[in-house]
């Protein structure tokens, strides 16, 4: 059977080109991702390791939306492999029943790793030129309605830090960084 992973970064957005090729390649089963390569704990990942059998292969649009570092790459790889399942990623031209097929899986996997870390410090220069030049503030400040009040009754022990958040709809760590933050101005005053 032709199994097809799919896997865009976020929610907005479209998996429809990777839906296209993967028709013409005649895939059976598709298991769509919108969530971030960081790592291998996708839902849909596991579900598809999971679902596939001896005889199968599976096929990718490219190696960058399977993994997006050469070892989880192997490592996935690797597994589909002592489950006798082959791997075909479509961009590269990559099969791994052929053994020039997993040298280039390997070269490629560690070519995309390199082409993602290039991104990142690009985009860590802009930003640090951006601040320097002040055109840069970073991300909008939350700013939660009635922080004060909520924040009182917490102090009172009214209500635990966990309502707080659920009233505020907060995170975790913007209400510590608020807290933190008063405890601070408090102390200034």
């Amino acid at each position: 059977m032709k199994i097809g992973y799919i896997r865009v970064s976020s929610l907005d957005q479209n998996t429809v080109r990777q839906e296209v090729i993967m028709r013409d390649l005649g895939v059976e089963e598709i298991y769509i991702e919108r969530l971030s390569g960081k790592d291998t704990n996708r839902p849909e990942l596991q579900k598809m390791l999971a679902f596939a059998r001896t005889g199968d292969t599976v096929i990718v649009e490219s190696i960058s939306r399977f993994a997006r570092n050469t070892k989880d790459l192997l490592n996935l790889i690797d597994l589909l492999t002592e489950k006798g399942v082959d791997f075909v990623s479509k961009k590269e031209n990559i099969d791994t029943t052929t053994p020039t097929g997993k040298f280039m899986l390997t070269v490629f996997g560690a070519v995309a790793e390199l082409e993602r870390e290039y991104i990142l410090q690009r985009q860590k220069e802009g930003i640090a030129i951006a601040k320097a030049e002040g055109k840069y503030k970073g991300r909008k400040r939350i700013e939660p309605n009635q922080f004060d009040v909520v924040y009182n009754r917490w102090r009172k022990k009214e209500i635990t830090a966990v309502e707080a958040m659920r009233i505020l709809n907060i995170k975790r760590s913007t209400f510590y960084r608020r807290v933190h933050e008063k405890c601070q101005l408090s102390n200034n005053i």
